[in-house]
């Protein structure tokens, strides 16, 4: 069926473009830029800022360009001197209701209002300013919520309603005093929220932020008899970039020599780490399978908000999940324990600190007494990819022209499976790469499995391993996830074949390459590019099987025994248990 087609001016340039493209959509294809605040690439429009307005030539009516379709024979106008001053005045009312502490907001020079606000050349207040007296919520120490700096765009509500189907946020009141908050007004720790920071990601002012703790590791660096260890994870390498105008590269090798500069006296991947996950996550699911140790099917349990909203949402998916902690904490409790004691350091003296593209690590790292298997707090601090760039920008080194550097082993070597881990499908297929020799003493010739990647909300496969048909389901985005765990209960209730085998679930779009701490604007394409950047790691990589890292072998023979043995139960796995559940 061939679409229809749509002819219409935009600013006197003639276009063709399919029925249902909005105005500015159109209006990007004839490189016309049409300003906006409220829209974002990820979400549909709410229209509420106004400030894309564009007029039909001929007519006095105003149209919002976000969410209007070009008809048929239009002549829009986008840019004229009554438009542009409406949109001066939307900007100015705007400032008029938001603090003017740009120089000490977390978003000076990235963000979408301050942006605005210089290409309409604003130096002064049109209107008397009147700001609301609300106390910052900084109560789940992962993310924080300043409502005063809010412009009631809408857009962290839609992604946290109906991208991520948390509902911890809502607007409350009317009018004036119309504001962002969870509903009854209690704190966001109190609320639904399970810390995937996407309402950050999304917010186009200081609205919602990271919590930041860079002071505290810059605390850490200049103090001498702490001994400063840091880890990255996967996706951080194919981010970190975009804050120095890169997109889609990957500067794993310059991230090591950057550490070193700031002052780490290691540095390590927690790539590595995934590698010891898929040996412990590929042996769960051999004796799930083969033994029936516990039911199938088995669920990832990688990302920390996923595994917090299980505990709230879905309690009765407990006996289902992998009990393998996150990667991140594995590399931790490796830190304080087998590199504490192969490099003769006292673990008290060790501040591990995981750079992650994530802001739910930072609730991760104390979410329960597992998470102290060291003897000690097992990460110390974590960090976004976002207070990454800031730290680089503060210390003054020419990152993009640093030399390549290797990381520290022993827990920097890693095989090409675990660096697939930052995108949605690459836990998935790390494990499958494992688990399919863990049952059949043998290595798979073609190791890529292209049907659990992209960027489709619910991917179901089927793939064959040792002559059993495994089932599979990867879920990407928290709204997906009602889908894959109601077809589970449903067949479970009623007695029926489980429809998967092993299930992966990231909270975040994308997987980790979107995660809620990575750099701002994020879209599919960025997502994808990310995503490449990872899987060509993957594919240059001599060694692609977690199974077939040296160091890791190493860490067995050495350490841990063998996977799920009582030592790798005790310091790399944990336990779930139900949460107060406030949406139902």
């Amino acid at each position: 069926m061939v679409s229809k087609v749509v002819k219409a001016k935009i600013n006197g340039i003639l276009l063709r473009v399919p029925a249902g493209t909005t105005i500015l959509e159109a209006a990007k294809n004839v490189q016309i830029k049409i300003p906006t605040l409220c829209k974002h690439p990820d979400l549909p429009p709410s229209a509420s800022c106004g400030i894309c307005i564009v007029r039909v030539k001929g007519s006095n009516k105003m149209l919002r360009a976000c969410c209007t379709p070009l008809e048929e024979g239009m002549d829009i106008i986008t840019h004229d001197p009554e438009i542009v001053e409406i949109r001066r005045t939307v900007i100015e009312l705007i400032l008029s209701n938001h603090p003017n502490d740009c120089l000490k907001c977390a978003r000076n020079n990235d963000c979408e209002l301050q942006k605005l606000t210089a290409d309409f050349g604003i130096k002064e207040e049109s209107f008397p300013q009147f700001l609301r007296d609300l106390p910052v919520d900084t109560s789940t120490k992962a993310v924080d919520l300043d409502p005063k700096k809010c412009i009631l765009c809408g857009r962290c509500v839609h992604v946290c309603q109906e991208a991520q189907d948390v509902w911890a946020l809502s607007f409350l009141e009317r009018g004036i005093k119309t504001r962002i908050s969870p509903a009854g007004e209690i704190q966001l720790a109190d609320s639904p929220c399970v810390k995937c920071g996407q309402c950050s990601a999304h917010c186009p002012t200081g609205a919602f932020v990271e919590h930041d703790h860079t002071a505290k590791v810059w605390e850490a660096l200049q103090n001498s008899e702490k001994y400063c260890v840091v880890q990255i994870a996967p996706a951080v390498r194919a981010s970190i970039g975009e804050a120095f105008g890169y997109t889609g590269k990957n500067f794993t090798k310059k991230l090591y020599a950057l550490l070193r500069r700031l002052g780490f006296k290691a540095v390590f991947d927690t790539s590595f780490a995934a590698d010891v996950t898929i040996m412990e996550e590929a042996s769960e699911f051999e004796e799930r399978l083969l033994k029936g140790s516990r039911p199938l099917p088995l669920i990832t349990s990688c990302c920390p908000s996923w595994v917090d909203f299980m505990e709230k949402f879905h309690p009765d998916m407990v006996e289902n999940f992998s009990s393998c902690k996150s990667p991140h904490e594995i590399l931790g409790v490796l830190s304080k324990t087998y590199y504490a004691d192969k490099n003769k350091i006292d673990p008290k003296s060790i501040v591990m600190v995981s750079i992650m593209p994530c802001t739910s690590k930072k609730y991760e790292i104390t979410r329960s007494n597992e998470m102290y298997a060291s003897g000690n707090q097992d990460i110390d601090v974590v960090l976004s990819t976002r207070e990454l760039a800031r730290m680089i920008k503060q210390a003054g080194i020419d990152f993009e022209n640093l030399p390549d550097e290797e990381s520290d082993s022993i827990l920097g070597e890693y095989a090409g499976a675990g660096v697939i881990f930052g995108s949605t499908g690459g836990v998935m297929e790390a494990a499958l790469r494992t688990a399919n020799y863990f049952i059949t003493g043998k290595d798979l010739k073609n190791v890529d499995f292209e049907n659990v990647r992209g960027l489709k909300g619910v991917k179901e496969t089927e793939v064959e391993v040792g002559g059993t048909k495994i089932r599979l389901a990867i879920a990407h985005g928290l709204s997906n996830v009602e889908y894959v765990i109601n077809k589970i209960r449903q067949a479970k209730k009623e007695g029926k074949e489980l429809p998967y085998h092993f299930v992966e679930v990231m909270a975040c779009p994308g997987g980790c390459v979107g995660g809620g701490g990575q750099p701002y604007m994020v879209t599919d394409e960025l997502r994808s590019l990310r995503a490449q950047a990872l899987y060509q790691d993957d594919k240059d990589k001599e060694i692609r099987f977690s199974h077939q890292n040296p160091y890791v072998k190493r860490l067995y023979e050495e350490f841990l025994g063998k996977p799920l043995s009582e030592k790798a139960h005790h310091l790399l796995h944990t336990t779930y248990k139900p949460r107060p559940t406030y949406r139902k």
